[in-house]
């Protein structure tokens, strides 16, 4: 996006657009909410979090798989609506030490415009040695809380496997699903609905450890 075509947006000038990218003047809140608006951010994606004083405890973690990435993807099948659901998760601000904002848009029906969707989580997601998880809440509805766990997330590869479970709303109930996590869109085709349908060794899984698992 041009100078010009950012100015446009935010009705400023040009000229003020350039201070404010070289630093030269301050942003004020409305500003800074119209410039997310204009770049479909979300506003926390352009502000920098200051590092804290003093030292926290535990040591940084790098997972390979979210190495570089302020954005992926995450599909599951639907049986309610016998079809994929795709979803989207933006990487915000750094909070604490491995631990980032995040703001998952689920069941998106056109991945260009992924902010109109059925659902909006808001929460966070940590990564440890052994895997990342993921704790959001409903933005609208509170009793709506869901955690994911992704395994393996220190090896690197194009998609991961993770465990969601949390509420469904439609019916009302807890539930638990396994959620394919990809660094790229997928192709939404019957070969991706036969992964994430559950399978004859998922149920075998079950019914030898009696839980849900997902590796």
């Amino acid at each position: 996006m041009t100078l010009e075509a950012l100015a446009a947006k935010v009705y400023k000038s040009k000229a003020t657009i350039s201070k404010y990218e070289k630093g030269e003047i301050k942003l004020d809140l409305e500003t800074l909410y119209d410039i997310a608006d204009a770049l479909h951010v979300h506003v926390d994606q352009l502000l920098v979090s200051r590092s804290a004083e003093e030292e926290t405890e535990g040591h940084e973690v790098d997972p390979a798989f979210f190495r570089g990435l302020n954005r992926f993807y995450a599909y599951f099948y639907d049986g309610r609506d016998q079809k994929i659901n795709r979803s989207v998760c933006d990487i915000l601000s750094q909070t604490d030490v491995n631990q980032y904002k995040l703001i998952l848009y689920m069941n998106c029906k056109d991945l260009e415009k992924y902010q109109h969707c059925e659902n909006v989580y808001t929460g966070y997601i940590q990564h440890f040695d052994a895997l990342s998880i993921i704790e959001v809440v409903h933005q609208t509805n509170p009793m709506e809380h869901g955690s994911v766990q992704i395994l393996a997330t220190f090896m690197d590869s194009p998609v991961k496997w993770g465990l969601w479970n949390g509420i469904s709303s439609r019916p009302l109930m807890p539930v638990a699903l396994k959620m394919l996590f990809s660094k790229k869109p997928l192709k939404e085709d019957a070969a991706l609905a036969k992964q994430l349908k559950i399978s004859k060794e998922d149920i075998r899984t079950m019914k030898m450890y009696n839980f849900f698992a997902v590796t």
